[in-house]
C-alpha cells in the first residue's frame, strides 16, 4: 500500500510559471507540484521549455544505436566500464532468478573528463561516459540529458519552496551529481501478455523525469490499486524517489510503480535525478517526529550504487570475485523499495 490518497488519475502541472519573473507566480507553481508530490507522489509537468526537436534528435539517435548488429552494441557493454556507462544487453539487469524481461538499454550520466579526481579515486558512479561510434549520437543524448537537467534543477527549487525551506536547501547538493538518463529498447513482442513486466518498485534518487514513448506505466494509488500513466504529448512524467521521502520523513511519497508488458515496441528515457554522492540525506529539522524516533540517514551514492550493484550481473560477478567491495551495511539500504522488490523479484526500472 502507498501512502498516497486514492487517486484515479496523475494531475498535470503547468510548470512554465517557474520561469515567470514574478515571484508569486513561481510560488502558485511551486505549491501545485508540492501538493502532487504529497498527494500522488506522481504527476506530468507540461510547459518545460524543453524543445520537442531536442528529444526527437535523441530518439532518432536511439532508435540508430539499436538497430545495430548486437556484436557492435557490446563494443561498449556496460561491464567494460569502471563507472557504470554503456549498453545494457537483454538479461543483463535484474534478479539472478526468472526469465529476463525483453529489453535492452544504453546508460549515460554526468559526462566527466578522464582525469577527475572523484573518477580516479575509484567512484563507481562518477567518470566519462562510454559512446558508440555513432555519427551524431554522443551529441543528441548529451543535448537531451543536459536539457531535462536543467528541468530537474527548477523542481529542486520548486521542492524547497513548497516545504517552506531555503530555496537551495538541496539544490546546494546537486553540483556533480551521479543523475543518470537511461536509454531503454523494447522490441515489439507479439507474444506479450498485458501482465506484469517490470516489477513494483520506487527509485532511488531524488526524483524521476521520465518521457516514454508508448503505455505500459502504471501506479499505485493509496487504496492498492494500479493505475495507468499513459504518455501525455508535450510532458515529462515527474515521480518522486526515495532520497526525497527520507529528506521529507513521508511527506513527499516515493510512490511504488511498475510497466506491464505491452506486445507494441517501446522506447523509455528516464533521468534520475540526484544529488551529490556523498551527501548525508535525512528528515529535514521540520520533519522530525516528536517522538525523535526518525528514519536512518543515506549517502546518497552509496544508496544508489548499493542497489544498482544488486541488480547488474556485471556488477554482481565483480563483488563475488572480490574485486568490488560495497560500503558497511550497504546491502541492508533501501528500505523503501525493498520490500516490494521481493514479493514480485524484479529491480529493473521503467
Amino acid at each position: 500500500m502507498s501512502g498516497t490518497t486514492a487517486f484515479t488519475s496523475v494531475p498535470i502541472v503547468d510548470i512554465s510559471g517557474l520561469r515567470s519573473a514574478d515571484r508569486v507566480e513561481r510560488e502558485r507553481v511551486a505549491a501545485e507540484i508540492g501538493r502532487a508530490a504529497s498527494d500522488v507522489g506522481f504527476f506530468y509537468i507540461s510547459g518545460s521549455g524543453v524543445d520537442e526537436s531536442v528529444f526527437d534528435r535523441m530518439l532518432g539517435a536511439t532508435k540508430a544505436f539499436f538497430a545495430l548488429p548486437a556484436e557492435e552494441k557490446m563494443r561498449t557493454y556496460i561491464g567494460l566500464s569502471r563507472c557504470h556507462r554503456g549498453y545494457v544487453p537483454v538479461g543483463e539487469e535484474g534478479m539472478e532468478t526468472g526469465p529476463p524481461d525483453l529489453k535492452e538499454a544504453f546508460d549515460t550520466a554526468l559526462d566527466l573528463p578522464a582525469d577527475d579526481p572523484d573518477h580516479l579515486a575509484g567512484n563507481p558512479m562518477l567518470g566519462p561516459n562510454t559512446w558508440p561510434d555513432l555519427p551524431g549520437f554522443a551529441a543528441a543524448v548529451t543535448a537531451y540529458y543536459q536539457a531535462v537537467l536543467g528541468v530537474g534543477r527548477q523542481l529542486l527549487w520548486a521542492f524547497a519552496v513548497a516545504l517552506g525551506e531555503d530555496t537551495d536547501v538541496f539544490s546546494r547538493h546537486a553540483t556533480k551529481t551521479p543523475s543518470q538518463l537511461r536509454l531503454i529498447h523494447y522490441p515489439y513482442n507479439p507474444d506479450a501478455e498485458d501482465a506484469l513486466g517490470i516489477g513494483a518498485h520506487t527509485d532511488y534518487e531524488c526524483f524521476t523525469l521520465l518521457k516514454p514513448t508508448a503505455p505500459g506505466l502504471e501506479v499505485m494509488n493509496g487504496e492498492g490499486e494500479w493505475i495507468d500513466v499513459p504518455p501525455v504529448p508535450g510532458t515529462f512524467v515527474v515521480n518522486i524517489g526515495d532520497l526525497l521521502e527520507l529528506w521529507t520523513n513521508g511527506a513527499y511519497v516515493a510512490t511504488s510503480h511498475r510497466v506491464r508488458k505491452v506486445r507494441e515496441e517501446r522506447y523509455s528515457f528516464p533521468l534520475f535525478f540526484n544529488v551529490d554522492y556523498d551527501t548525508e540525506v535525512k528528515p529535514l529539522p521540520q520533519f522530525t517526529p516528536a517522538d525523535g524516533v526518525q528514519r536512518p540517514s543515506l549517502r546518497a551514492g552509496e544508496h544508489l550504487f548499493a542497489q544498482t550493484a544488486q541488480t547488474f550481473a556485471y556488477l554482481r560477478r565483480r563483488i563475488d570475485s572480490g574485486d568490488l567491495v560495497l560500503p558497511d551495511g550497504a546491502l541492508a539500504v533501501g528500505q523503501f523499495g525493498r520490500q516490494a522488490l521481493q514479493e514480485v523479484g524484479s529491480a529493473d526500472r521503467l
